[in-house]
């Protein structure tokens, strides 16, 4: 039988019934793993971590579902999450290229502005390769120091991830968690929270699209008002995260 892909032209003694069910399954496997890896319930401690939004909230910078949207919109155009998806983009390429990407990870911490900021990249990155180990059998690598973007986009090449599927993961579980943190602190009801997700839908593919693109030339943040929120989330008198 012949195949013709993205104009290659594939001789296999494979049905197409057979080779069809081979690449749904692997593109199966390999959204599942994105979910698992990139939900609420995986290990990161993500859920501890409002980005800086809870004193955004306290000083009513964000206040009720619009202010929210642009808030995220924002971050996700051009502030911390549009770096994140850069350095991930940036990690994938380069396992995928020489199997290391000691680099990117160097930088990548070099890039938190903040104590808060640090904390939660660093923390987030070592529970997130601790985790993925239980994929390979191996025992958890805890002393493993790396940003967390870094360490998504590591992962996603070594098993064979998609990049811009990666980033639109990526993405959409940066803006769903602070979404949930929103939903408790200004508060907003659920349907307020299901709303702003649908709203940056749109803005995450866009985002992801073009990360998938990028490279280090185009890291940079104009949002400077988030990162001043998470230094000042430092010395909140009383906070429910912990950045």
């Amino acid at each position: 039988m012949v195949i013709r892909m993205m104009g290659i032209t594939i001789i296999t003694t494979m049905t197409m019934s057979t080779a069809i069910t081979t690449m749904t399954e692997a593109t199966t496997s390999a959204l599942l793993r994105l979910m698992t890896w990139l939900s609420p319930a995986f290990p990161v401690g993500a859920f501890a971590c409002s980005h800086g939004l809870e004193r955004a909230i306290d000083e009513r910078l964000v206040r009720d579902r619009a202010s929210l949207i642009a808030w995220l919109e924002v971050l996700l155009k051009r502030g911390s999450a549009w770096n994140d998806a850069v350095l991930l983009a940036e990690a994938w390429r380069e396992v995928i290229a020489s199997g290391s990407c000691a680099e990117v990870a160097e930088l990548a911490e070099a890039m938190a502005g903040s104590r808060e900021r640090h904390m939660e990249t660093m923390l987030q990155g070592v529970a997130f390769a601790a985790a993925i180990s239980a994929w390979a059998g191996e025992p958890e690598k805890t002393e493993m120091r790396i940003a967390y973007p870094v360490a998504v986009g590591q992962a996603a090449a070594q098993h064979g991830l998609e990049l811009e599927d990666t980033l639109a993961a990526y993405l959409h579980a940066f803006a769903s968690n602070l979404v949930q943190a929103a939903v408790r602190l200004v508060p907003l009801g659920q349907r307020d929270g299901v709303k702003a997700m649908a709203a940056l839908e749109a803005v995450i593919r866009r985002t992801a699209e073009r990360a998938a693109v990028s490279t280090l030339d185009d890291l940079g943040s104009s949002v400077f008002m988030s990162d001043i929120m998470a230094m000042r989330h430092e010395v909140q008198y009383s906070r429910v995260f912990r950045s």
